[in-house]
């Protein structure tokens, strides 16, 4: 059995530097390009000493017991892992990592996909083209909101809040935020940006991206009672976790106008999307691709591929959790 087990395909030239490192008898990669059911992650981890694995994998204390006591290393190919149990990692000496810092400029990039494309209703222009609906010019024909020059909110300003806010500079835009920790007032300056309450950034903002972690404060954060607070012509964005926004609620504000448009590349139940939300036209809907882009995606798992690397050779791994 190969000591090193990945549980999707990952771009050849990362997959090499493992082969290189261990031999290719000693690295196994899940051969269909799909979430690995519970039941077989559970067989195909046990006996291995590393596991290169992904936001959808599930690692409660079930499956590290599972993997058994060889395992020393658990690579999270995302700079996320709300899918980890850490404690139960740590509890049996096994090293957690991730792949910070590296998709930060392409989840930006994504999240302004979103804000113009969903501010400019460029997914329902697209289908009403496709569908052979377009006749002619008009002066009233699909209008969105502007971006330039108004308020963009950042709720989370991390890495990817920041540099979603720094993008904002080319538009004009005066940029407020939440986030639980306040910035330096020299941070602040550069990126034109003024800290705010929760319920300050929900009534002035006019489009509000989403860059938060999944943490138990967060989770379903974003609801009902938050859309009726915005403004009806806002934009609502989310490039973070899925369970930050209630869908179901998401769907019901923008059908009833309490929101003008939503931009979602996350979803709750991952690769379920509430129904409903399918049916509002002013969502701009996207398969979870914040990251995917050649050279991150690549840089992510040259990143996981280098955690292994080190924890097996016995040293620091450069991105640790626990």
């Amino acid at each position: 059995m190969a000591k090193i087990f990945l549980t999707r395909a990952i771009p050849e030239q990362a997959l090499q530097l493992l082969i290189d490192a261990f031999g290719e008898n000693e690295v196994e990669v899940y051969p269909h390009d799909q979430i690995i059911p519970r039941d077989e992650l559970e067989k195909a981890v046990h006996g291995r000493e590393a596991v290169l694995c992904m936001l959808t994998d599930p690692w409660d204390a079930k499956m590290f017991d599972a993997a058994g006591a060889s395992l020393k290393v658990l690579a999270n190919c995302a700079v996320g892992y709300n899918n980890i149990q850490v404690d139960a990692a740590s509890e049996r000496n096994v090293t957690v990592t991730n792949t910070p810092d590296v998709l930060t400029e392409a989840t930006a990039d994504l999240a302004w996909t979103l804000i113009m494309g969903a501010s400019r209703r460029s997914g329902e222009a697209e289908r009403y083209l496709r569908a052979g609906k377009w006749g002619s010019w008009s002066p009233n024909f699909m209008l969105g909101n502007e971006i330039y020059g108004k308020t963009l909110g950042i709720y989370g300003m991390g890495r990817i809040g920041r540099a979603t806010a720094r993008r904002a500079l080319g538009f004009n835009m005066k940029v407020i935020y939440h986030s639980r920790t306040q910035r330096s007032a020299e941070e602040e300056g550069s990126l034109n940006a003024s800290y705010v309450s929760f319920d300050e950034l929900l009534e002035q903002s006019d489009v509000l991206s989403i860059h938060s972690p999944l943490l138990p404060e967060t989770t379903g954060l974003f609801g009902a009672e938050e859309f009726s607070k915005m403004k009806d012509t806002a934009v609502l964005v989310n490039t973070s976790r899925g369970p930050v926004v209630q869908e179901a609620a998401l769907a019901q504000a923008l059908k009833n106008g309490d929101i003008g448009f939503a931009g979602i590349d996350v979803f709750e139940k991952e690769p379920e999307i509430h129904p409903e939300l399918l049916d509002c036209e002013n969502a701009l809907l996207l398969p979870h691709i914040g990251s995917a882009t050649l050279e991150t995606r690549t840089a992510m798992a040259y990143l996981a591929v280098e955690n292994i690397i080190a924890v097996l050779n016995g040293k620091t791994p450069p991105t640790p959790v626990n």
